[in-house]
């Protein structure tokens, strides 16, 4: 088993495509090559095909690599959900809500176990594991108990190469000041850099690359552009201020931009609809110039709703429901219910709450535990929103109420696979008018139903609908992975990497 691992100089250094950019190339040469995080915080995870619970970041390496995503890619997920408490993911399945304390003084030995578990899983059908941290290595107040970074690189013994971000100023020192804040022991783990997100000619870094490899004895050995044409999922609510959606196009589809947002990974298929651009609208924005609106997933609904309240968006939501289509997903579902019944206080502190009203149902928190699954199903009826009956949809379910229709609400989908709005297990969704929802994350992955629900708002707006003329986004996703990989291969120093790799032998 052989062992590389990308550390970072900060959050959003870029670690993830860097680690993703490898398992692509190795893969491509015919290793058996699989990504791995010890330790994630990210509110956008996914259910992979045994019901499982990982990190979105991990799914997308996995994909890049060409093999199925698997929970011990990422044996432990932090969901944050405010006030220094965190629902723990623990291979896949959840261990509880805990404070960031509480984790790190009492479930350490225990998630530590786990993750060296996963590794273990993982050396048997691999040839060479890609290691990301977390954050920074060189957060000194914490580095006793640190799972993500140094703590890996030693239990695998693994090469560390350093990302640094370029984009936000401060490149050298941060090479410089990471380096020398890690413990001598650590810091001989360090055996290269790659300078990363750089926009602009590459010379005018020379003098300060020789000075930092003069001050570290390190070799910088590749330097990343920020290629803007790269379409990929992004990792957490952070990178949403740097990433790129297409704008100023025919049809704009408003996505909420919630406190809590979560899942919005849902929405990136609609990107590569020809003619459809995506606006990203705060919760204190207005709605003007929008076709439709989704709103998306969310870590706490209660919570969120009750911002919205504050902001005003909600009156904005519910009058704009009059006029354009609404589409929520999973938490944004619930939030379209008459109310949100949570008397245990099991989402929040604020208890039931009146929800949008905008479809006849009711949501219940405390009724079940978390559901994570895979699902399909078939939409049940022809809609003023483009939906055609019959049409097979599949997704996947990560929610912890259930959702009750009222007499004569409409269901969207009958159930073949997953758990739906409620115990039955039938049918997920509703409804009613150009107001929708469901369960279902990746809804919009489903190439026919997207495409049905953005040609009826073309022709809404007067458009030519384009009907069925081959999935971009599918198609586009693996010419993404490849790439990536040939930017890495053109901008790093591969043979150095390669070594490294054979004086594991």
């Amino acid at each position: 088993m052989k062992y590389i691992m990308f550390q970072g100089t900060s959050s959003n250094a870029g670690k993830t495509l860097t680690v993703a950019a490898l398992c692509n190339i190795l893969s491509r040469r015919g290793y058996r090559v699989t990504p791995f995080k010890s330790q994630n915080m990210s509110l956008n995870s996914y259910t992979t095909i045994d019901n499982k619970e990982m990190s979105i970041a991990q799914v997308m390496q996995a994909e890049a690599a060409g093999i199925e995503p698997d929970c011990n890619m990422n044996p432990i997920l932090l969901k944050p959900k405010g006030e220094f408490l965190s629902q723990v993911i623990v291979q896949g399945k959840p261990a509880g809500d805990m404070r960031f304390d509480d984790y790190q003084n009492n479930f350490r030995e225990e998630a530590l176990s786990a993750i060296k578990d996963s590794l273990n899983k993982l050396q048997d059908d691999y040839d060479i594991i890609i290691l990301e941290g977390a954050g920074s290595p060189a957060e000194i107040n914490m580095y006793d108990k640190d799972l993500a970074n140094m703590l890996m690189a030693r239990i695998t013994n693994a090469d560390v190469i350093l990302v640094a971000d370029i984009d936000q100023g401060g490149v050298f020192a941060s090479i410089v000041g990471t380096y020398y804040l890690i413990p001598e022991e650590d810091r001989k783990r360090i055996k290269a850099v790659i300078i990363n997100k750089f926009r602009g000619e590459a010379s005018v870094l020379k003098s300060g690359i020789e000075k930092v490899e003069e001050i570290t004895g390190i070799p910088i050995i590749g330097i990343m552009p920020f290629d803007e044409t790269l379409n990929l999922p992004e990792e957490d609510s952070a990178s949403l201020t740097t990433h790129q959606f297409s704008e100023n196009e025919k049809i704009t589809i408003g996505t909420l931009r919630l406190p809590k947002i979560a899942n919005f990974t849902d929405i990136d298929p609609l990107d590569y609809e020809e003619d459809v651009g995506i606006k990203l609208v705060s919760i204190y924005d207005d709605f003007d110039g929008l076709d439709a609106l989704v709103i998306p997933g969310t870590r706490n609904t209660v919570d969120d709703i009750e911002e919205l309240k504050k902001s005003g968006a909600f009156d904005r939501i519910k009058e704009i429901a009059k006029k354009i289509p609404v589409f929520g997903i999973c938490g944004g579902y619930q939030m379209l219910s008459k109310e949100i019944l949570d008397p245990k206080c099991t989402e929040s502190d604020h208890g039931s709450v009146e929800g949008l009203g905008l479809i006849d149902m009711v949501t219940k928190f405390g009724e079940i535990e978390k559901v994570v699954k895979q699902s399909e199903g078939t939409i049940i009826a022809d809609s003023e929103l483009g939906f055609k009956k019959g049409t097979k949809v599949t997704g996947y379910e990560l929610h912890e109420a259930i959702t009750i229709l009222g007499e004569d609400t409409k269901p969207l989908i009958k159930l073949e696979k997953g758990h739906g709005n409620d115990t039955s297990c039938q049918y997920d969704g509703a409804i009613e008018g150009n107001v929708c929802g469901t369960y279902f994350h990746g809804i919009f992955h489903n190439y026919e139903f997207r495409r049905l629900f953005t040609d009826q708002l073309r022709i809404n707006k007067g458009l030519k609908p384009l009907g069925l003329t081959g999935d971009q986004f599918k198609e586009s996703k693996r010419v993404n992975y490849n790439q990536l990989g040939d930017l890495f291969t053109a901008n790093v120093d591969m043979s150095f990497i390669d070594k490294l790799l054979e004086d594991q032998d």
